[in-house]
């Protein structure tokens, strides 16, 4: 706010939120904060005017009497709404997106859940309040209806944040990707080693469904399948190929100690398989179209076989919340499959 000194608050609070907390909590005049803002008094009143009107909403008031806490100078900067983690977010609005979905929280509620119909079933995801609240605080989410339990739907500009969030995400999950491509299944995928396929080949072969036949056995009340062919379809596609580019690492890694020994050469494997290499690149890029949070439950779970609970409990998600998300993921999976060329869809 040029000449006046800003409250200690993170850089993505609205500049209205800063002016008006500057001068409810830090004292600042209206005409003081004007003049550093180069505009006139009444611009100011009516912003400071605004959001003391959107104190009847429980987020935004929740989010208000946080971030002025943040402004005492012996408050922990680090404070649970100064930081969030934009994983979330994305995993928050993408859930939002669905055609139905709302965030449901009320006054004396410690958490918020949004809620989603599938067939007959509702199902319900819970995340923190500060978190909703500063979906609410960024105007990602609006209200449309009051009383005990306040609701909220996500807003055109929450729409536009998830695109901004997931192509960020992306290119920075695909830039990690090009750097490692050279030295095996990176970033997400991560380096191949021998460990790794151990412990994929007990996960594989140590239970008798994998993760994706469990939840294609669901059924809901009309019944309907929880997972479609198609979505089972996607995910044992990615699978496949990404065992097939652990085959190939795993060959070459086998080919490299086999050539230390001289006396060996004449019975050293040919080169790394070309399919391979091909099975490498769709599993990589299959997990970059995801992005982060889809593409995280896709690679456990379909990948490396992990149950969901195990999932959930190792990315820091709520009990229950992992299938959805899957499903989500297995949803946008087939599509980007769907979306490639007639020759690219016959490959695996």
């Amino acid at each position: 706010m040029n000449g006046v000194t800003r409250p200690c608050l993170p850089d993505w609070v609205p500049v209205e939120i800063y002016r008006y907390l500057a001068h409810t909590v830090s004292q600042i005049s209206i005409r003081e904060l004007a003049r550093s803002a180069a505009c006139h008094p009444s611009t100011v009143m009516r912003q400071i005017h605004r959001v003391e009107q959107l104190r009847e909403d429980p987020l935004m008031d929740g989010a208000l009497q946080r971030l002025s806490e943040l402004c005492d100078a012996d408050t922990d900067p680090s404070a649970e709404i100064s930081h969030y983690k934009e994983e979330d977010a994305v995993r928050s609005l993408t859930l939002l997106s669905y055609g139905g979905a709302v965030l449901a929280v009320g006054r004396d509620m410690p958490k918020a859940v949004i809620l989603r119909e599938v067939g007959s079933e509702v199902h319900k995801t819970v995340i923190e309040r500060s978190l909703a609240e500063i979906l609410a605080l960024r105007d990602w989410v609006s209200c449309f209806s009051s009383g005990r339990v306040y609701r909220y739907r996500l807003s055109k500009d929450g729409r536009s944040a998830l695109a901004q969030l997931t192509a960020k995400a992306e290119a920075c999950h695909r830039s990690r990707m090009e750097t490692t491509t050279q030295s095996g299944l990176a970033g997400q995928i991560a380096e191949f080693s021998q460990s790794d396929a151990l412990n994929a080949k007990r996960a594989r072969y140590g239970q008798q469904d994998t993760p994706l036949q469990t939840l294609a056995r669901l059924v809901d009340r009309d019944g309907n399948s929880f997972l479609s062919k198609e979505m089972v379809r996607a995910g044992e596609r990615l699978r496949e190929d990404f065992e097939l580019a652990q085959i190939g690492q795993h060959v070459a890694t086998e080919r490299r100690v086999f050539d230390d020994n001289p006396r060996a050469a004449e019975y050293a494997p040919g080169p790394t398989n070309a399919l391979s290499r091909d099975a490498f690149q769709r599993a990589s890029t299959a997990l970059c179209a995801l992005g982060p949070g889809l593409s995280d439950i896709a690679l456990r779970c379909c990948c490396h076989l992990e149950g969901l609970e195990v999932a959930e409990r190792e990315l820091g998600w709520s009990a229950r919340s992992g299938k959805i998300v899957l499903r989500i993921a297995l949803q946008q999976l087939h599509h980007h499959y769907e979306s490639l060329p007639p020759q690219t869809q016959m490959i695996g």
